[in-house]
């Protein structure tokens, strides 16, 4: 049975918006100037953006759910895991796409998921995702509940039918061998491959722009969950690759397999597809 929460998941979702926000403008004041990238254990870069920001999502979840842990990208680097139970537990990744930051690409993205336990599984039931230099944010915490502010506006979000010319396919800018996804595609018509960075390769699937993102290589829990809350909430799925369901709290190290995000669709016949930079 899903955990009980001390507040409705509507709420708590709103909750988390000007949380996410607080944590984007921090990172935009240390975007906006100079700073330094450091190395972790594991050779991944950090900057200050990344601590700033996980500070600040930390205190805030802290003050929302004071029972439920917390497993954070920066924490676990840092060697501090806490105990997790069988109920709910948050992901956190305060700076997703931290190679797209220092290079000055704006597709960076705050994400705040909640993940509980379900019959298949730990699997996601709210997260929001923030594009704090695109002013971007997604929403979502079960069916239909997908939703896009922007510019002061929020619309719903939907998964799209697939375009009679083929799919658009997401694809990481900064990971992955483009032999081993074109191997991947084979069976599909593809309309085009879009680059992108970070965890809103699963947003434009929920938001009907994409159609699929298979992701072959490595990632982390805290990567995927919140984005993936959103698809799902959108009508999307993440499954394996061997189409099982894709669950959370496999720790201690809380690596991913490799999977495909999809928005509904039926495979279509072998096609050709260009490679958009």
């Amino acid at each position: 049975m899903p955990s009980p929460l001390p507040v409705a998941d509507a709420d708590l979702a709103q909750a988390l918006i000007p949380l996410a926000r607080r944590a984007g403008d921090a990172i935009l004041d240390i975007y906006r100037g100079d700073f330094e990238v450091l190395e972790k254990a594991d050779t991944s870069p950090v900057t200050a953006a990344d601590h700033a920001a996980e500070a600040i999502i930390l205190e805030g979840l802290k003050g929302l759910t004071p029972d439920i842990p917390i497993v954070a990208e920066e924490e676990m680097a840092a060697g501090r895991l806490p105990e997790l139970g069988e109920g709910a537990f948050w992901l956190v990744d305060p700076l997703d796409g931290t190679k797209e930051f220092i290079k000055r690409r704006d597709s960076f993205t705050v994400n705040i998921g909640l993940v509980d336990a379900t019959p298949a599984g730990h699997l996601p039931r709210l997260g929001v995702v923030l594009a704090p230099a695109l002013d971007l944010l997604y929403v979502g915490h079960g069916p239909g509940t997908a939703r896009l502010i922007s510019g002061g506006a929020e619309r719903p979000i939907a998964c799209r039918q697939p375009p009679a010319e083929g799919l658009t396919v997401l694809a990481s800018r900064s990971h992955g061998d483009p032999t081993e996804l074109d191997r991947f595609l084979a069976p599909y018509k593809v309309a085009e491959i879009i680059n992108a960075g970070s965890s809103l390769k699963f947003c434009r699937l929920a938001e009907g722009v994409g159609d699929l993102y298979p992701r072959l290589g490595p990632t982390s829990e805290w990567d995927t969950a919140a984005a993936h809350a959103v698809l799902m909430a959108a009508g999307g799925s993440v499954t394996t690759l061997d189409g099982k369901p894709f669950t959370y709290g496999k720790g201690p190290t809380f690596l991913n397999p490799p999977f495909v995000a999809k928005a509904y669709y039926q495979p279509t016949m072998r096609g050709t597809h260009r490679r958009l930079v």
